[in-house]
């Protein structure tokens, strides 16, 4: 993995202003028009990818977010990608329950139309695919429908093309955000906490990791100083920084 060589702005002190007054990872009730997902929809979802292929074969998933710093499931090998056509952004909306309330909801990243993306991707045991895959599904669509749904996509890995599973956002879902500049992302994102975390955490996280992984993603690197500098003026205002 390449060396950290930026100084990020937004650090774990700026995080630690943001905390949730009760943390929990317990699954509330889906939200209206939606339905908590079972084994049978995971299982359904994974014969419609891999249908009869050989479970054995290799699976790969390509991870743009939080995914990236919290794998859901077990992976024998990790590489970076670029994935072109697709690009990484803070499109899913409102999140009201997790990272973000109703007073400030959060902005959760997708993958969306256009552009490219550079990420992980991580290769799941062989003989385990369903296993994991069940797994991710659980916590990636614990409610449906999906707002960002799976997809296969075609990821460059060096000399390699490697069709991978990733998640991209559905533009009719009702939940896609789009138009807003970066300062009102980092708006949202300086202020969004929910039983998960904050959004700051979310940033931070996806941001020190991408950069751990040597892939620099310049409207992160962006957003992230941004958001330091709205936590510093809310509550560093007596203190040099």
């Amino acid at each position: 993995m390449a060396r950290n060589k930026r100084q990020m702005r937004l650090s774990p002190r700026h995080v630690a202003y943001l905390q949730p007054e009760i943390v929990s990872e317990d699954l509330p009730p889906p939200p209206e028009g939606m339905h908590q997902a079972s084994e049978a929809d995971h299982r359904a979802t994974i014969a419609k990818f891999f249908g009869d292929a050989d479970p054995s074969d290799e699976t790969w998933i390509f991870a743009y977010g939080s995914l990236i710093w919290k794998p859901a499931c077990d992976y024998v090998e990790i590489r970076t990608g670029l994935l072109h056509g697709w690009h990484r952004a803070f499109c899913l909306g409102w999140n009201n329950r997790f990272r973000g309330s109703e007073e400030n909801p959060g902005l959760m990243l997708a993958l969306d139309r256009g552009g490219a993306c550079k990420g992980a991707l991580y290769r799941l045991p062989p003989g385990r695919r369903d296993e994991c895959l069940i797994k991710l599904f659980e916590r990636e669509m614990s409610w449906l429908p999906s707002a960002f749904p799976p997809r296969m996509v075609t990821v460059r890995s060096g000399e390699r093309k490697i069709n991978a599973l990733t998640f991209c956002i559905d533009r009719n879902s009702g939940r896609y955000i789009s138009g807003l500049s970066e300062a009102e992302i980092a708006d949202v994102l300086a202020k969004a906490v929910g039983s998960r975390g904050s959004m700051a955490d979310y940033l931070f996280a996806t941001v020190e990791h991408l950069e751990q992984m040597g892939l620099h993603d310049p409207h992160l690197w962006r957003l992230q100083n941004l958001v330091a500098e709205r936590i510093e003026a809310v509550y560093e205002t007596d203190r040099e920084v």
